[in-house]
């Protein structure tokens, strides 16, 4: 009994078998469409675009401007036709002078119900007049309320008589590299365009202080200029703005605005119709390699303090050689990422700035002031001249102290004072990081050096102290940066 037991269970057992199979198989099949979904892998991008393209318009802007102002011969002097179009030009030409209108395109997206639209600044730069064509196919005149050539970010406004379909802005910052992402706008002319493609890259530069980019694949044209970047929940991750192109057309490298820089430009154009950023008061420059050395750093990491004229940064007690490691909780890793999040902080906002200063850290508060209101002023500094000026060789540069007469040479306010460099050997590394003959060296080790005795000091100061390199202050200029020379022979 129990081998036909056996067999009975056996012949079973195939299309048992074959069940779970199929019901094994159905389920990789759901699991695999639910990860892709989970990842953001669409089938198609219709319905969404479908959904957000009301909310995407196209920017007409027209200018006036002169007339023709070009050469106005067109045929060699002397020659028989010469009188014939002479004659031609005459009757011409008041109506050939005559300013035109001229018109140009961009694309942009509603972001409210009431009408404010956002795109590119350099969309409306300079128009007299800007028309906004809507999806649905009407058209409405718009009104510029504000513009941040920084972020080359510009805010309209428009008078419906019904609500507008907008779109809401995403977090950037959540944007990965490889998320897809859809661009919308009037490429060429061709209007209300869908193109699609990944994030490429974050947190480009191209030229701006603020500049925070996300780079994309996805076909950027002219035209597309001021359209949004939407991620796959249709929220606006970015602006927009850039194209890198040998001929003009997209090779999949588009760069937009990132929305977090965006939403902050747009809201203070809302409320003021300007920007309003936060300022320190400081120069800087990145702590490089040998820069960490010479102030006996850990990491390259932070912001130079280079000078620090009068302003919110003098007044917390800030001074230069100081590094700003921590600013208002965030670490500082260079002097960009410090600069935004400066330009991006409160107004009057009192934040506490960390700086190692001489090996120690110390903690200031600085109660920021308007950058756009910021005078730069520096301080008069008192003269002092040595009792007996020298000149010498070292570290590959001649050095004189400044008398009167070498600040009348080199064209030098009175207040100035350090040692000049008078010439630079080419063979030596000041000459590699770019010292010149007429630079002035204010500071060696973060100690002011007013005579070569004072430089020699600091020389044998550092080595003392075991470091392989020394720390200048330079100003060309008037303007400082500190270089890093070592003290190798």
């Amino acid at each position: 009994m129990k081998p036909q037991a056996l067999a009975v269970t056996r012949d079973n057992a195939t299309p048992l078998r074959l069940f779970w199979l199929a019901t094994l198989s159905m389920f990789l099949i759901i699991s695999q469409t639910l990860m892709a979904q989970a990842r953001g892998v669409p089938e198609s991008f219709a319905d969404l675009a479908e959904r957000i393209s009301p909310s995407v318009v196209n920017i007409t802007t027209s200018t006036m401007v002169a007339g023709r102002t070009g050469p106005q011969g067109i045929v060699p002097e002397g020659s028989p036709f010469e009188d014939f179009f002479r004659e031609f030009q005459d009757r011409n030409g008041p109506q050939g002078e005559r300013p035109r209108r001229s018109s140009a395109l961009g694309s942009g997206f509603v972001i409210s119900e009431d009408g404010y639209i956002v795109t590119n600044n350099h969309v409306i730069d300079g128009a007299d007049e800007i028309e906004i064509e809507f999806f649905e196919g009407f058209t409405l005149p718009a009104t510029l309320v504000g513009t941040d050539r920084n972020t080359d970010i510009a805010l309209l406004k428009v008078d419906a008589d019904e609500p507008l379909k907008f779109v809401n802005f995403g977090n950037s910052d959540e944007a990965r590299v490889g998320d897809w992402v859809m661009a919308m706008g009037n490429p060429l002319g061709q209007g209300f365009s869908v193109s699609a493609g990944i994030v490429s890259a974050r947190n480009r530069a191209l030229s701006g202080t603020y500049d925070d980019y996300i780079q994309t694949d996805a076909a950027i044209n002219r035209g597309n200029s001021g359209g949004p970047l939407f991620n796959m929940n249709g929220d606006v991750i970015g602006v927009n703005t850039a194209i890198l192109s040998p001929n003009g057309g997209s090779i999949g490298i588009g760069f937009s605005m990132a929305s977090n820089v965006v939403t902050k430009v747009v809201d203070q154009l809302k409320q003021y119709g300007e920007t309003r950023r936060g300022w320190l008061g400081v120069r800087i420059q990145d702590v490089t390699d040998d820069v960490a050395e010479a102030l006996g750093l850990a990491s390259a990491k932070g912001a130079l303090v280079s000078d620090v004229p009068e302003g919110p940064a003098m007044e917390a007690g800030m001074e230069a050689g100081d590094v700003i490691v921590s600013f208002d909780g965030r670490e500082i890793e260079d002097t960009r990422q410090l600069v935004r999040i400066v330009g991006n902080t409160e107004v009057g906002k009192a934040v506490r700035v960390v700086v190692n200063r001489n090996g120690k850290t110390e903690t200031l508060l600085v109660t920021l002031g308007r950058r756009e209101e910021a005078e730069r002023t520096f301080p008069a500094s008192q003269e002092v001249t040595p009792e007996e000026p020298s000149e010498m060789e070292m570290l590959g540069l001649t050095l004189s102290p400044l008398t009167q007469e070498l600040r009348d040479e080199m064209d030098l306010p009175v207040s100035a004072k350090g040692l000049a460099v008078t010439a630079v050997d080419e063979t030596s590394e000041a000459f590699e990081k770019g010292l010149r003959a007429g630079d002035v060296i204010t500071e060696a080790g973060q100690v002011q050096v007013l005579t070569v005795a004072d430089l020699e000091g600091q020389i044998e100061e550092a080595e003392a102290a075991g470091r392989k390199s020394l720390l200048l202050l330079v100003r060309r200029g008037g303007d400082p940066r500190f270089v890093a020379l070592s003290l190798e022979p």
